[in-house]
């Protein structure tokens, strides 16, 4: 299951699967500041798209159950280091057997990793995946940096892609997300940041402004970029939720 920006159409996913995802998903979500794009898109889309959308720890009142960084011994997948994540998570399903789906995001940790240090993480999360068979666990990619295709950022990032896609694993493509804009015009060549710069502009503030606030997009304030990116990383999560929630893929 690869969510990546071909998954970033809201109005594709019908509202029984967002419902579904609701009933189903006890999610536990390690991040710092580029991760939290994500939980600060998904605040922005309740006010921008109402109460379907609702998430909080426990999931109560109907809501969908998102534990935003939950975790105690460990930020993100860098932080402090790049294994204690994964001591972080077995501490924490074991208290909470409940969860059933753990999300760690990075913040820059693999624009500096090497082909060993993927292999480290990609051996943890495999690890994990053999001792708590109940939980799907999510790979993800690092946030764009600006050294472009060529750049390590992106080998490390494909390395992670063609292990899930080789693997039958289950992907958050951060960088790919952000790597397009609203219509598929692609930047990923253009050396694009996690600020959406690229080498001539700024493709979300590009689209922002020539598209409607409120109507094509809502105003939020995600860490490091614009709000559009945070827009995409919160229709993109909710697109994965409904998946993981059994939902096909097929639109309404």
């Amino acid at each position: 299951m690869i969510i990546d920006h071909e998954c970033r159409s809201l109005a594709a996913i019908p509202l029984e699967w967002i419902e579904q995802a609701k009933a189903d998903l006890h999610i536990a979500y390690g991040h710092t500041s580029h991760g939290s794009q994500l939980i600060t898109g998904m605040e922005g889309l309740i006010a921008f798209k109402g109460p379907h959308y609702e998430f909080n720890t426990g999931g109560t009142g109907g809501a969908l159950d998102l534990r935003d960084t939950p975790f105690s011994g460990a930020s993100d997948l860098g932080n402090p280091d790049r294994t204690a994540w994964a001591a972080a998570t077995r501490t924490y399903l074991d208290a909470n057997p409940d969860v059933n789906v753990v999300m760690w995001s990075w913040c820059g940790q693999v624009s500096t990793a090497t082909e060993q240090d993927i292999e480290t993480y990609l051996g943890l999360m495999s690890a994990l995946e053999s001792d708590y068979p109940g939980v799907r666990f999510v790979y993800m990619t690092g946030h764009l940096d600006g050294t472009g295709l060529d750049g390590n950022l992106h080998l490390r990032n494909q390395q992670i892609r063609d292990y899930c896609s080789a693997n039958g694993k289950i992907l958050y493509d951060f960088a790919d997300i952000e790597s397009y804009d609203p219509d598929g015009a692609y930047f990923g060549d253009k050396h694009p940041t996690d600020n959406c710069d690229y080498d001539s502009g700024n493709w979300a503030t590009e689209w922002q402004s020539s598209h409607t606030e409120g109507v094509d997009w809502y105003n939020c304030s995600p860490a490091h970029t614009q709000p559009l990116n945070g827009n995409l990383k919160a229709y993109a999560a909710w697109w994965f939720w409904a998946r993981l929630a059994h939902w096909d893929g097929a639109g309404p």
